[in-house]
């Protein structure tokens, strides 16, 4: 059965002041019944360590180590703490043209360290109007997730890249369509598919966390701006709880 996991990401946002929200949603969620996630900034990964929520990074380079300056690697961040990374997320895909086979290779390289996986996909604004949205996820399902990812290391995370940040959110019908296929995808290609936790991401806030959580085959969460402050993420994570 996939576990349930209500996952944050701070994106380029954080210095050392806002870990006081992070302590305010740990002492919250002490004793959650889902898994917590929260993947801060690089910088504040190490400053994490102490805390009953686990910490993940928001990317890392395929290679463990050598002359990639200003880059990150998953053993670096394994050893600053973190037990999970993104990977995919379609703010690198369009800001740094991260493709389908380097974002399969970032994975690889989770595993490599013992990080969990968080890979991200999801179809843009035009393809959902030119009714490609299918299409899309199989290829980056393909492209993206190597054949070594299991239940235990991999989680997907549907975010339409047209619903993150901009308050528009799919129907649930929507939601559900995409998530079943998904489901089937991984069923077909792994033999622990029906245990991948599936996050959905875009736009989700308290008032619609119940909602969405209530869809077949949404399994929590990928939450970017609502879970920079505690009083924002905390119901997402009740309504998990919930669920």
């Amino acid at each position: 059965m996939p576990r349930k996991l209500a996952a944050g990401n701070w994106k380029m946002n954080g210095l050392a002041a806002s870990l006081d929200a992070l302590h305010t949603l740990a002492d919250r969620h002490v004793d959650a019944s889902v898994d917590v996630l929260i993947c801060p900034p690089a910088t504040l990964i190490s400053a994490c360590m102490n805390l009953p929520i686990s910490v993940g990074g928001q990317d890392c380079h395929a290679n463990a180590s050598g002359a990639h300056t200003g880059d990150i690697s998953a053993e670096m961040l394994a050893d600053a703490g973190a037990k999970a990374v993104l990977t995919g997320h379609s703010e690198r895909r369009a800001d740094h043209g991260e493709t389908d086979a380097e974002v399969a290779a970032k994975s690889l390289a989770a595993y490599r360290a013992g990080l969990r996986a968080i890979i991200c996909i999801g179809e843009t604004l035009g393809q959902r109007d030119a009714g490609t949205t299918l299409d899309i996820i199989d290829g980056q399902l393909a492209g993206s997730v190597p054949d070594t990812a299991t239940a235990t290391n991999t989680v997907i995370a549907y975010e339409p890249v047209w619903a993150i940040g901009t308050g528009k959110v799919p129907t649930l019908d929507q939601i559900a369509e995409v998530h079943a296929h998904i489901r089937t995808r991984l069923e077909a290609r792994f033999a622990d598919g029906s245990d991948f936790t599936l996050l959905y991401g875009g736009s989700v806030k308290g008032s619609n966390a119940a909602e969405i959580f209530a869809v077949p085959h949404v399994n929590g969460a990928l939450v970017g701006g609502a879970s920079l402050k505690a009083d924002d993420f905390s119901p997402i994570i009740a309504a998990l709880e919930n669920a």
